[in-house]
Parts: structure tokens; sequence; C-alpha cells
């Protein structure tokens, strides 16, 4: 059985105490919890603060993004060696936003699940389509170009030290959410694609996290599908008791 991941992506959001504040609260609400992995990633400037809170706990450490190489002068980027001695444990690559505003693509996607994986960070490897993809019937090649672009040249047990995240770019922050049985036809189309480019061992060990205007009120229904492992949180994650409620819904 895969171990549901519920992780909470912060963005832009949070200074240091606000950080503190939120991530002291989650770990009370979350204590007994030992079925789900749990995850926050806070921006940069909050990490250290944030894995001392956590040190010990049942909350893992993860950043929002990494850059490809290990250092020089790459003024204002982080490294992977960096999140590794921060405390992270985890990585978000490729995010939609990260695409859209900051010209993240298939390339450079591989490049950073490769130098995170070096440092034996754990990626969280987003894909996902556009509304006007979606209208127009090119959901799963959008979604076959970024899933085979993000992971190629991995090894299977690299692989298996992924997450791969589905995130459909038009229902982040929109508060659409893809209906449970859209989720999973996703999912589904996924872990087939991995099972033909590695094989059904692998893919049926790989956990699939679905994210996309997550809420307490949504997520038992979208994780009770056979395949959505779990999920990559944005604004819900921003509230300890909205978050504790969806990692509760993963159990």
């Amino acid at each position: 059985m895969r171990t549901p991941i519920i992780a909470g992506n912060w963005k832009l959001n949070k200074t240091i105490s606000e950080g503190v504040a939120l991530t002291t609260a989650l770990k009370a609400s979350v204590a007994d919890v030992n079925d789900v992995e749990i995850i926050v990633a806070p921006p940069f400037t909050a990490l250290a603060a944030v894995n001392a809170v956590i040190a010990g706990s049942n909350i893992r450490l993860s950043a929002q993004d990494v850059y490809s190489e290990d250092s020089g002068a790459f003024t204002g980027e982080v490294s992977a060696p960096m999140l590794k001695d921060v405390g992270c444990e985890y990585v978000i690559i490729g995010h939609s936003e990260r695409r859209q505003y900051f010209g993240e693509t298939n390339d450079s996607v591989n490049e950073k699940v490769k130098a995170a994986l070096a440092y034996e960070l754990k990626p969280i490897i987003c894909v996902g389509e556009q509304l006007e993809e979606r209208e127009t019937g090119q959901t799963e090649a959008i979604i076959e170009d970024h899933v085979t672009g993000g992971i190629a040249g991995l090894s299977d047990a690299e692989l298996l030290s992924c997450v791969i995240a589905y995130e459909p770019v038009w229902a982040i922050g929109t508060g659409k959410t893809a209906t449970p049985a859209q989720a999973q036809e996703v999912h589904s189309f996924i872990r087939g694609l991995l099972t033909k480019t590695y094989s059904a061992d692998v893919a049926l060990q790989l956990c699939l996290q679905y994210g996309g205007s997550v809420k307490p009120e949504n997520a038992s229904e979208l994780m009770a599908q056979p395949d959505v492992d779990g999920a990559l949180v944005g604004g819900a994650s921003l509230e300890a008791e909205s978050f504790a409620k969806i990692v509760a819904s993963g159990q």
C-alpha cells in the first residue's frame, strides 16, 4: 500500500515568525498521525526556523524550488546541497507557477530533479494542463509531455524517490477543483504511462498527488480515488486547522 503524502505549499506567504506560529500549531494538531507523510514547504527565508520547530516530529520539510547547479555565479538561486543543509527532505519542482511566470521547461525540470536526487532530496514533480488545453482535448498529450520530460533518464530507484503531483492549472487558486472522477482519470493515465515506460511494479509503488484548490470539504472524496495518493495543498495549508483536516482525510 502506498502511504498518502500531504504537502502544504505556502508559496509566497508567511514571514519567519508567521511560519513558526503556523507550524507550531500544526505540529500539535497532527501529532497523533502516523499513517500519512506530512510535508510543509515554506519560502526559503523560513526554512531553517520551521525546521527547528518540526525537529523530531512527524512533519517533513520541503523547499518550493531548487537550482540545477551546486554552486557558482547564479545570483538569487538556491542549490540542492544548501536545501539539504537546512534540513529539507523534499523539494517541489516544475510547479505551474514556475512554468508560467519564470520560464520553467521540461528540460529545466529534469535538470533540477537530477540535481535534487544527487543530494537525496525527494522531488515532487508537478504536471498539469491549462484550461484551454483541457477544453481542446489535449490533457493526456500535455501530461505525457510533462511526465516523460520531467523524469527522462531516471532509473527505477531514482523514480521511486520521486512524487508526481497532478495539478490541473485551471484549478489552482481558482476555487475550481477537478472532480474526483477527473482526477482519477488523469492519475490512472499517469500510472499507465509509467507502467509502459518502467514497469507495473514501479508504477504501482509511485505516489501520485492531486493539487488544485484542495480543501477540507473535498479532500476525502479526492483521496478516496484508487490512484490518488495524497494532495499538494496551496491556500488551505496556510491555516493549521484546515491543513490538519486535510491530513486527517488521508488516514
